[in-house]
Protein backbone atom coordinates (compact mmCIF):
# COMPACT_ATOMS: atom_id res chain seq x y z
CA UNK A 1 0.00 0.00 0.00
CA UNK A 2 1.37 3.57 -0.66
CA UNK A 3 2.26 5.27 1.98
CA UNK A 4 -0.44 8.37 3.19
CA UNK A 5 1.03 11.79 2.90
CA UNK A 6 0.27 13.95 5.63
CA UNK A 7 1.41 17.79 5.93
CA UNK A 8 0.95 19.16 9.43
CA UNK A 9 2.36 22.09 11.58
CA UNK A 10 5.46 22.39 14.00
CA UNK A 11 4.25 24.14 16.80
CA UNK A 12 4.11 23.46 20.24
CA UNK A 13 0.58 22.84 19.97
CA UNK A 14 0.60 19.87 17.65
CA UNK A 15 3.55 18.20 19.42
CA UNK A 16 0.99 15.81 21.09
CA UNK A 17 0.08 14.60 17.74
CA UNK A 18 3.52 13.91 16.16
CA UNK A 19 4.67 12.37 19.07
CA UNK A 20 1.31 10.01 19.06
CA UNK A 21 2.11 9.54 15.01
CA UNK A 22 6.01 9.14 15.94
CA UNK A 23 5.51 6.34 18.67
CA UNK A 24 2.77 3.82 17.10
CA UNK A 25 2.24 1.57 14.14
CA UNK A 26 0.89 3.79 11.97
CA UNK A 27 4.47 5.77 11.33
CA UNK A 28 5.27 2.94 8.90
CA UNK A 29 2.03 3.55 6.75
CA UNK A 30 2.73 7.78 6.73
CA UNK A 31 5.22 10.37 5.15
CA UNK A 32 4.66 12.93 7.20
CA UNK A 33 6.13 16.69 6.47
CA UNK A 34 6.11 19.62 9.14
CA UNK A 35 5.11 22.88 7.66
CA UNK A 36 3.82 26.54 8.67
CA UNK A 37 -0.14 26.59 9.15
CA UNK A 38 -0.94 28.44 5.20
CA UNK A 39 1.88 25.55 3.65
CA UNK A 40 -0.31 22.99 4.73
CA UNK A 41 -3.61 24.19 3.44
CA UNK A 42 -1.50 25.03 0.09
CA UNK A 43 0.05 21.18 0.00
CA UNK A 44 -3.75 19.39 0.71
CA UNK A 45 -5.64 22.02 -2.16
CA UNK A 46 -2.82 21.39 -4.54
CA UNK A 47 -3.02 17.58 -4.31
CA UNK A 48 0.83 17.45 -2.95
CA UNK A 49 -0.38 15.91 0.11
CA UNK A 50 -3.58 13.29 1.06
CA UNK A 51 -4.18 14.73 4.56
CA UNK A 52 -3.66 17.79 6.57
CA UNK A 53 -3.88 19.09 9.93
CA UNK A 54 -4.91 22.88 8.34
CA UNK A 55 -6.25 25.77 9.23
CA UNK A 56 -10.57 25.46 9.11
CA UNK A 57 -10.78 28.82 7.01
CA UNK A 58 -8.27 26.96 4.04
CA UNK A 59 -11.71 24.31 3.30
CA UNK A 60 -13.30 27.03 1.57
CA UNK A 61 -10.57 26.84 -1.03
CA UNK A 62 -11.32 22.81 -1.62
CA UNK A 63 -13.99 21.52 -3.63
CA UNK A 64 -13.44 18.17 -1.81
CA UNK A 65 -12.71 17.87 1.77
CA UNK A 66 -13.43 15.49 4.83
CA UNK A 67 -13.19 16.07 8.15
CA UNK A 68 -11.16 12.47 8.90
CA UNK A 69 -10.02 12.39 12.86
CA UNK A 70 -12.25 12.75 16.44
CA UNK A 71 -9.23 15.28 17.25
CA UNK A 72 -8.07 18.98 16.21
CA UNK A 73 -6.49 22.11 17.68
CA UNK A 74 -9.29 23.79 19.18
CA UNK A 75 -9.58 25.32 22.90
CA UNK A 76 -12.80 25.92 25.21
CA UNK A 77 -11.82 29.56 25.49
CA UNK A 78 -9.12 31.78 26.03
CA UNK A 79 -5.85 29.54 24.22
CA UNK A 80 -2.90 31.73 25.13
CA UNK A 81 -1.28 31.59 21.56
CA UNK A 82 -3.33 33.30 19.35
CA UNK A 83 -3.74 37.25 19.75
CA UNK A 84 -4.56 40.49 18.19
CA UNK A 85 -1.41 42.29 20.40
CA UNK A 86 -2.15 46.36 20.24
CA UNK A 87 -0.91 49.81 21.77
CA UNK A 88 -4.38 50.75 21.93
CA UNK A 89 -7.58 49.57 22.35
CA UNK A 90 -9.27 47.61 19.67
CA UNK A 91 -12.01 49.84 18.68
CA UNK A 92 -8.99 52.49 18.63
CA UNK A 93 -6.77 50.91 15.98
CA UNK A 94 -6.38 52.58 12.60
CA UNK A 95 -4.52 49.10 10.98
CA UNK A 96 -4.01 45.80 12.05
CA UNK A 97 -1.10 43.73 10.59
CA UNK A 98 -1.67 40.28 9.34
CA UNK A 99 -0.06 37.04 10.53
CA UNK A 100 2.07 35.83 7.65
CA UNK A 101 1.97 32.47 9.44
CA UNK A 102 -1.92 32.60 9.41
CA UNK A 103 -5.23 32.15 7.68
CA UNK A 104 -7.32 30.72 10.38
CA UNK A 105 -6.56 33.53 12.88
CA UNK A 106 -6.68 36.23 10.56
CA UNK A 107 -9.67 35.57 9.42
CA UNK A 108 -10.75 35.16 12.87
CA UNK A 109 -9.30 38.77 13.65
CA UNK A 110 -12.01 39.63 10.77
CA UNK A 111 -14.57 38.56 11.62
CA UNK A 112 -14.09 39.57 15.34
CA UNK A 113 -13.12 43.06 13.95
CA UNK A 114 -16.68 43.18 11.83
CA UNK A 115 -19.56 41.30 13.80
CA UNK A 116 -17.98 41.70 17.81
CA UNK A 117 -16.38 44.95 18.07
CA UNK A 118 -17.89 46.50 15.54
CA UNK A 119 -15.09 48.64 13.98
CA UNK A 120 -12.93 47.97 10.63
CA UNK A 121 -9.47 49.36 10.73
CA UNK A 122 -7.33 49.18 7.62
CA UNK A 123 -5.62 45.50 7.30
CA UNK A 124 -2.35 45.06 6.01
CA UNK A 125 -0.44 42.11 4.45
CA UNK A 126 3.22 41.23 5.29
CA UNK A 127 3.60 44.37 6.81
CA UNK A 128 7.67 45.31 7.01
CA UNK A 129 7.27 45.95 10.61
CA UNK A 130 4.87 43.23 11.26
CA UNK A 131 5.42 42.06 15.09
CA UNK A 132 7.04 45.51 16.05
CA UNK A 133 4.97 48.04 15.02
CA UNK A 134 5.32 50.70 17.56
CA UNK A 135 2.58 53.18 16.30
CA UNK A 136 0.16 53.91 19.19
CA UNK A 137 -2.78 52.95 16.57
CA UNK A 138 -1.66 50.02 15.14
CA UNK A 139 -2.70 46.42 16.22
CA UNK A 140 -0.94 42.95 14.79
CA UNK A 141 -2.32 39.39 14.60
CA UNK A 142 0.45 36.85 15.53
CA UNK A 143 -0.15 32.79 16.56
CA UNK A 144 1.53 29.97 17.68
CA UNK A 145 5.16 29.44 19.77
CA UNK A 146 5.99 32.95 18.35
CA UNK A 147 3.63 34.54 21.04
CA UNK A 148 4.69 32.89 24.20
CA UNK A 149 5.68 34.79 26.62
CA UNK A 150 4.81 38.22 25.06
CA UNK A 151 1.22 39.29 26.85
CA UNK A 152 2.92 41.23 29.29
CA UNK A 153 4.69 43.30 26.25
CA UNK A 154 1.78 45.19 25.18
CA UNK A 155 -1.19 47.03 26.95
CA UNK A 156 -4.23 46.17 25.10
CA UNK A 157 -3.84 42.15 24.53
CA UNK A 158 -7.01 39.86 22.93
CA UNK A 159 -6.91 36.43 23.29
CA UNK A 160 -9.34 35.37 20.11
CA UNK A 161 -10.53 32.30 21.11
CA UNK A 162 -11.45 33.44 24.17
CA UNK A 163 -13.03 36.42 22.05
CA UNK A 164 -14.83 34.00 19.98
CA UNK A 165 -16.53 32.80 23.14
CA UNK A 166 -17.67 35.79 24.32
CA UNK A 167 -19.14 36.35 21.12
CA UNK A 168 -20.61 33.00 20.37
CA UNK A 169 -20.97 31.36 23.35
CA UNK A 170 -19.05 28.61 21.48
CA UNK A 171 -15.61 27.03 21.53
CA UNK A 172 -13.23 27.17 18.67
CA UNK A 173 -11.63 25.03 16.24
CA UNK A 174 -8.39 26.09 14.85
CA UNK A 175 -7.35 23.46 12.73
CA UNK A 176 -8.54 20.32 11.85
CA UNK A 177 -7.62 16.77 10.27
CA UNK A 178 -8.92 16.85 6.82
CA UNK A 179 -8.56 14.93 3.55
CA UNK A 180 -8.52 16.29 0.20
CA UNK A 181 -10.12 12.43 -1.04
CA UNK A 182 -11.57 9.62 0.85
CA UNK A 183 -9.33 7.59 3.11
CA UNK A 184 -9.61 3.89 4.11
CA UNK A 185 -11.77 3.47 7.29
CA UNK A 186 -9.04 1.05 8.95
CA UNK A 187 -6.26 3.82 8.14
CA UNK A 188 -8.26 6.56 9.87
CA UNK A 189 -9.00 3.90 12.87
CA UNK A 190 -5.26 3.22 13.29
CA UNK A 191 -4.42 7.45 12.49
CA UNK A 192 -6.99 8.27 15.10
CA UNK A 193 -5.59 5.54 17.95
CA UNK A 194 -2.18 7.33 17.13
CA UNK A 195 -3.46 10.51 17.78
CA UNK A 196 -5.07 9.52 21.21
CA UNK A 197 -1.90 7.68 22.27
CA UNK A 198 -0.06 11.04 21.74
CA UNK A 199 -2.46 12.74 23.70
CA UNK A 200 -2.33 10.35 26.62
CA UNK A 201 1.62 11.13 26.54
CA UNK A 202 1.60 14.76 27.05
CA UNK A 203 3.17 14.39 30.57
CA UNK A 204 6.17 12.49 28.68
CA UNK A 205 6.10 14.86 25.83
CA UNK A 206 6.73 17.89 28.32
CA UNK A 207 9.91 16.16 30.07
CA UNK A 208 11.06 16.54 26.36
CA UNK A 209 10.28 20.30 25.50
CA UNK A 210 12.74 22.59 27.00
CA UNK A 211 11.65 24.99 30.02
CA UNK A 212 10.70 27.99 29.46
CA UNK A 213 10.74 30.88 32.51
CA UNK A 214 8.08 32.75 30.29
CA UNK A 215 5.28 30.76 29.57
CA UNK A 216 4.03 27.66 30.89
CA UNK A 217 4.06 24.91 28.34
CA UNK A 218 1.66 22.18 30.84
CA UNK A 219 -1.15 24.85 31.46
CA UNK A 220 -0.94 25.00 27.93
CA UNK A 221 -0.59 21.52 26.80
CA UNK A 222 -2.73 19.92 29.44
CA UNK A 223 -5.63 22.84 29.87
CA UNK A 224 -5.65 25.48 27.76
CA UNK A 225 -5.54 23.33 24.22
CA UNK A 226 -8.56 21.36 24.02
CA UNK A 227 -8.05 18.42 21.40
CA UNK A 228 -11.55 16.90 21.28
CA UNK A 229 -13.25 17.51 18.04
CA UNK A 230 -17.14 17.48 19.73
CA UNK A 231 -20.18 18.14 18.52
CA UNK A 232 -20.20 22.00 19.70
CA UNK A 233 -16.67 22.82 17.84
CA UNK A 234 -17.79 21.57 15.06
CA UNK A 235 -21.14 23.58 15.13
CA UNK A 236 -18.73 26.42 15.76
CA UNK A 237 -16.45 25.35 12.78
CA UNK A 238 -19.24 25.42 10.51
CA UNK A 239 -20.50 29.16 12.16
CA UNK A 240 -17.10 30.12 11.80
CA UNK A 241 -17.24 29.31 8.08
CA UNK A 242 -20.10 31.13 7.13
CA UNK A 243 -18.74 34.27 8.74
CA UNK A 244 -15.96 33.89 6.84
CA UNK A 245 -18.04 33.75 3.80
CA UNK A 246 -20.30 36.82 4.75
CA UNK A 247 -17.18 38.91 4.70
Amino acid sequence: MNKIKISAVSYTNTKPFLYGLQHSAVKENIDLSLDMPADCARKLIDNQVDIGLIPVAATLSMSEWHIISNYCIGAEGPVNSVFIFSNCPIQEAATLQLDPESRSSNNLARVLLKNYWKVSPQLIENAPDYAHSTDSKTAFVQIGDRTFGKTEQYKYVYDLSGEWKKFTGLPFVFAAWIANKPIPEAFIQAFNTALRHGLAHRLDLLKELPHRADFDLEDYLMHKLDFNLTDDKKKALYLFLDYIKAL
